[in-house]
C-alpha cells in the first residue's frame, strides 16, 4: 500500500511525447482538447494557441475519419510556423485505420480499447467461450501491432484511453460494468505494448462517476505494479460539467488520486471554452503537489482498511450523524450572515459563544461553557478534559481535536459514544493528518463519528472550491466522512456559497444528493450542437428536479455508456438533431434541436419524475 499519510509521487516510466516528455521526473503536465471542427484548420490553430497561451502543454483534437487525420498535418504546420511547439494529440474512436494515418502527423495518438477493434457498444449481453474470447484477443493483437510499428517509425506516443462509457460488449460480458472490467480492457493492450517493447505509452481510465473513476485508477496502478509495469497515468473525470459542479467534481476525483501520488498528466474536462480548463488544472496540481514540503506525519494504517475496495467506516450514530446516515454539513455563521437556500441549509450551525438573534430551521452548536440547556442548541467542546464532557448533559457533543492531540483524549472519547469528533489540522498536508486521526480511531476500535473541519482564507470562490474538494477527495473515497465543515476566514466569499460548496462536495462524491446532477461532456469536434447554450437551456428547464441525473452529450461516443446511471439523456444524433434516452434506452431519435428540451420535459413527465 502507498503512504496514506505523506505525499510521495508514484514512480513511473518516462514517455516521450514530442519535446515534452511526461512521467519519470517530469512535472505533472496540463492539457486540454479543442472543440472546433478538425477540418477547419484556422479555427483549430487559433483555439490550440489559446490553450497553449493559457499554459496547456498538450492539445488534443478529434479525428473522426481519414480526412481529419490527414488534416492534422496542416494544423501541425500552422502551429509550428507561428512558434507553438506543444505536442498535438489525435483522438481516435471506431476506426483503427484513422489511428494509423494520424500517427504520421502528430506527437501522440489516443485510442479507445472499447472501440478500437471491438464493435461499438450495444449493451447486448454476449456469450463467449474461452476459445472465442482468445480469438478476439488475437484480433486485437493482429490489428494493434502494425499500429505500434507505425508509431515506432514516427516516434509517436500513444494513449490507451479507457472510458467507462464505452466499454465493449465483450468486456462487459465477462467482467460486467466494473472497475475490474475497465482495468482489464486497458491491460489487454498494455501487455501487447510490453511484448512489442513499445514504451511510449500513457494510460487514462475515466468515468463521470467519481467513485468509479477513483477506484478504477487505484486498481489499475496496483495491477500494473503486480505485472511489473510503471506506465504514466493521465487523470480526468469525464463529463464533469460546467461552473461550480465541473470544478468541484474534477478537483474531488483528480485531487484524490494526485494526493496519493498518482497521475503524470491531467485534463479538467469542463463544458466551457477549452482554455478555461487550464487554470483550473494548474491550481489543482500546484495545490496538491505542495504537500511534498509538509512535515512528516507519523500515521499508521488500520489493518482492516482496503485501499482498493474501501467501504464506509462503521460508526455509532449520534443523533443524525454517522451510523450509515448521509454525511452532515456543519457551518460557521456570524452576524449579517445571508439566509441559506432551503436545499443547502446546514444540519448544524456553530455560533461560538453567542446565539444568533434570527434563527434558521436547523440545530445550533454553542461553546460548552455558555450553554444553559436550551433544547434547540447543542454544545461544542473545544476543551479536552473528562470533567468538561461529564458536566454537559446535551444529547450531542462536539469535540474539536487535531491528530497530534488525539492520544490525550482517546480514553475519554471511548467513554463518551455521544461525542462527535471534529477533526482539524493546520498542516500543509491536512489530508494526511485527517486520515491518520481516523485510522488511529479504527485501530483502537473507537466508533465515534468524524466530521472534517476544513478552513481557508480565500478571496476567490473557484480557489475555495478546488482546494476544499481536493482536501476532501481521498477522505470521501476512503469511506471516512460522516460530515464536513467548511470555514473561509475571509468575508469576500458569501457564506451561502461556502455551504453550497460543502453540499456540492458530498454530491460529487455520491454521498448526498441535494440538487439535480448534470453529466455533460466538454465538447470536441464531434459535438453536434452548441454545447454551452444547450446545457444552459436544459438546466433552466430542469434544475429544480432535485435528485435526478440528466446527461447532456454532444455525440454518441460515450453518450449512453457514460449516462448509464443517469435518469435521462440528451444526446447529439446529427447536425441539429437530438436523441433522448431513459437511462440506456433510446426513446426518441433525431428530434429537431429546437424541440428537444420540450420533448425532454415531456419524457420526464411521462415517467412521473416531473415536479412543478
Amino acid at each position: 500500500m502507498m503512504n496514506l499519510f505523506n505525499y510521495v509521487r508514484r514512480s513511473s516510466s518516462e514517455t516521450y511525447v514530442g519535446a515534452t516528455p511526461l512521467g519519470g521526473q517530469n512535472p505533472i503536465r496540463i492539457q486540454s482538447m479543442t472543440n472546433t471542427v478538425t477540418m477547419d484548420t484556422e479555427a483549430c490553430v487559433e483555439q490550440a494557441k489559446r490553450i497553449i497561451d493559457a499554459g496547456g502543454e498538450y492539445v488534443r483534437m478529434t479525428t473522426q475519419g481519414p480526412k481529419e487525420a490527414e488534416n492534422m498535418l496542416n494544423i501541425n504546420i500552422g502551429l509550428r510556423s507561428q512558434g507553438y511547439m506543444a505536442p498535438l494529440v489525435a483522438d481516435v474512436h471506431f476506426n483503427a485505420k484513422v489511428a494509423d494515418i494520424a500517427a504520421q502527423y502528430v506527437e501522440k495518438v489516443r485510442i479507445n480499447p472499447g472501440n478500437y477493434v471491438d464493435a461499438a457498444r450495444t449493451f447486448k449481453q454476449l456469450e463467449y467461450t474461452d476459445e472465442e474470447y482468445a480469438a478476439e484477443l488475437k484480433k486485437i493483437r493482429d490489428r494493434f501491432v502494425p499500429f505500434l510499428n507505425i508509431c515506432k517509425q514516427n516516434h509517436t506516443a500513444i494513449r490507451i484511453g479507457v472510458n467507462h462509457g464505452s466499454l465493449s460488449d465483450r468486456i462487459m460480458s465477462r467482467y460486467g460494468d466494473t472497475p475490474e472490467g475497465m482495468v482489464e480492457s486497458c491491460m489487454e493492450f498494455l501487455r501487447i505494448c510490453v511484448e512489442e517493447d513499445f514504451a511510449d505509452v500513457v494510460i487514462s481510465i475515466k468515468a463521470s462517476n467519481t467513485v468509479v473513476m477513483v477506484k478504477t485508477v487505484r486498481l489499475l496502478a496496483a495491477v500494473m505494479e503486480s505485472e511489473g509495469m510503471a506506465f504514466p497515468l493521465h487523470l480526468g473525470v469525464t463529463e464533469a460539467g460546467d461552473g461550480e459542479d465541473g470544478r468541484i467534481k474534477s478537483a474531488l476525483g483528480i485531487g484524490a488520486l494526485l494526493a496519493d501520488g498518482l497521475g503524470d498528466t491531467i485534463r479538467v474536462s469542463l463544458s466551457e471554452a477549452p482554455e478555461a480548463e487550464i487554470p483550473v488544472a494548474r491550481k489543482l496540481v500546484d495545490y496538491v503537489t505542495a504537500r511534498a514540503e509538509a512535515p512528516y506525519i507519523p500515521g499508521e494504517a488500520d489493518e482492516s482498511f482496503d485501499y482498493l475496495r474501501p467501504t464506509r467506516r462503521t460508526t455509532q450514530a449520534v443523533r443524525n450523524i454517522g451510523g450509515g446516515q448521509v454525511p452532515v454539513v456543519v457551518a460557521f455563521h456570524w452576524e449579517g450572515h445571508e439566509t441559506s437556500e432551503a436545499q443547502f441549509m446546514p444540519d448544524y450551525i456553530y455560533t461560538g459563544r453567542t446565539m444568533p438573534q434570527h434563527r434558521q430551521p436547523t440545530q445550533y452548536i454553542v461553546d460548552a461553557d455558555v450553554w444553559t440547556g436550551e433544547t434547540d442548541t447543542w454544545p461544542a467542546f473545544n476543551l479536552n478534559t473528562a470533567s468538561e464532557m461529564d458536566g454537559c448533559m446535551a444529547e450531542v457533543k462536539f469535540l474539536f481535536i487535531p491528530y497530534l492531540m488525539l492520544d490525550q483524549v482517546m480514553e475519554v472519547v471511548k467513554c463518551h459514544p455521544e461525542v462527535v469528533i471534529i477533526a482539524q489540522s493546520v498542516s500543509a498536508n491536512r489530508l494526511g493528518e485527517h486520515r491518520a486521526l481516523v485510522h488511529q480511531l479504527m485501530r483502537e476500535g473507537v466508533k465515534n463519528p468524524v466530521v472534517f473541519f476544513q478552513h481557508y482564507g480565500e478571496t476567490d470562490l473557484e480557489e475555495l472550491q478546488i482546494k476544499s474538494a481536493a482536501d476532501m477527495g481521498a477522505l470521501v473515497f476512503d469511506g471516512l466522512v460522516d460530515g464536513i465543515c467548511l470555514l473561509n476566514q475571509n468575508n469576500q466569499i458569501p457564506s451561502t456559497a461556502i455551504e453550497a460548496t460543502a453540499f456540492g462536495i458530498l454530491q460529487a462524491g455520491r454521498l448526498r444528493t441535494t440538487k439535480t446532477e448534470y453529466i455533460s461532456c466538454p465538447g470536441c469536434g464531434r459535438t453536434l450542437f452548441d454545447l454551452q447554450t444547450t446545457i444552459a437551456r436544459v438546466k433552466e428547464a430542469t434544475n429544480h428536479l432535485k435528485g435526478l441525473k440528466i446527461g447532456i452529450m454532444g455525440c454518441i461516443v460515450n453518450g449512453p455508456g457514460e449516462m448509464a446511471d443517469a435518469d435521462y439523456g440528451y444526446v447529439g444524433a446529427g447536425r441539429g438533431k437530438v436523441s433522448l434516452y431513459k437511462q440506456k434506452e433510446c426513446i426518441e431519435k433525431n428530434i429537431p434541436e429546437e424541440e428537444a428540451v420540450g420533448k425532454l420535459i415531456e419524457l420526464i413527465k411521462a415517467n412521473g419524475d416531473w415536479k412543478e
